[in-house]
């Protein structure tokens, strides 16, 4: 007697939600001034992008709505498949700390402590163990180049040091995105075009990145370029929208 063995049939597996879903986001302040202007932006996880545009033009009050540092008037946002408006604070406090990597132009390092402190403080309120945080910037600022550099306080290092410390903190925790803002903005070109050959290897390692800049030239030199003017977006290379 044979008997037949019926294999199931293999389950499909759903793909991981946007990191970055905007739809029709609005950002209004007070007296009637629109910062942003029906806003839809989608960002899949692996991209590298940059969002660009000169100073006024909303990239920055886009870089705190996708940031979950502030709300947009209308509209909706979504962070690694959350809702935002749905979250507590305290819940969204949460999302940005797991979800989020922040690197900003002025480093907000810690003065007092080394490189290695400074990389572990991204990890405080992870809810793991001192030894384990300290393992794991260890292992972060290795990635970044700066393994023979733990013990150094942010004023025995240069400015591209600083950012790579800097950029260490912000992915030790291995966040869905990592928002770069005007990374280079305080660094001399040599220095910033190290921290940019950074960001790309980083990305070629899987780390979603979007870069803030108004610098036409870093703009270009990322696959993927999103154009703010007026609060809307102008250009996106993804869509074949081109600016007027």
């Amino acid at each position: 007697m044979t008997t037949t063995t019926t294999t199931p049939p293999a389950t499909a597996t759903a793909p991981p939600p946007a990191v970055v879903r905007l739809r029709k986001v609005t950002k209004e302040y007070a007296g009637g001034v629109r910062a942003l202007d029906g806003i839809d932006l989608h960002v899949e996880r692996g991209e590298l992008l940059a969002i660009a545009g000169p100073s006024g033009s909303g990239k920055s009050t886009l870089l705190h709505i996708v940031g979950t540092l502030d709300q947009p008037t209308t509209g909706s946002v979504e962070i690694a498949g959350h809702d935002v408006a749905a979250l507590a604070d305290r819940r969204l406090s949460a999302l940005r700390a797991r979800h989020i990597g922040f690197v900003f132009q002025a480093f907000h390092l810690v003065p007092g402590v080394g490189a290695l402190e400074n990389v572990a403080e991204g990890l405080l309120y992870s809810g793991l163990p001192r030894a384990r945080r300290r393992e794991l910037a260890a292992d972060a600022l290795a990635r970044v180049g700066l393994a023979d550099r733990m013990k150094h306080r942010p004023h025995e290092l240069s400015g591209g040091q600083k950012q790579r410390v800097a950029i260490a903190r912000a992915v030790v925790g291995e966040p869905d995105l990592l928002l770069a803002d005007e990374p280079t903005g305080a660094l001399d070109s040599k220095s910033g075009e190290t921290v940019m050959e950074l960001l790309r290897d980083l990305n070629a390692q899987g780390t979603t990145i979007a870069v803030i800049t108004h610098d036409t030239q870093i703009a270009q030199g990322l696959p993927r370029q999103v154009r703010i003017r007026d609060g809307r977006i102008a250009a996106d290379t993804a869509l074949g929208k081109v600016a007027a």
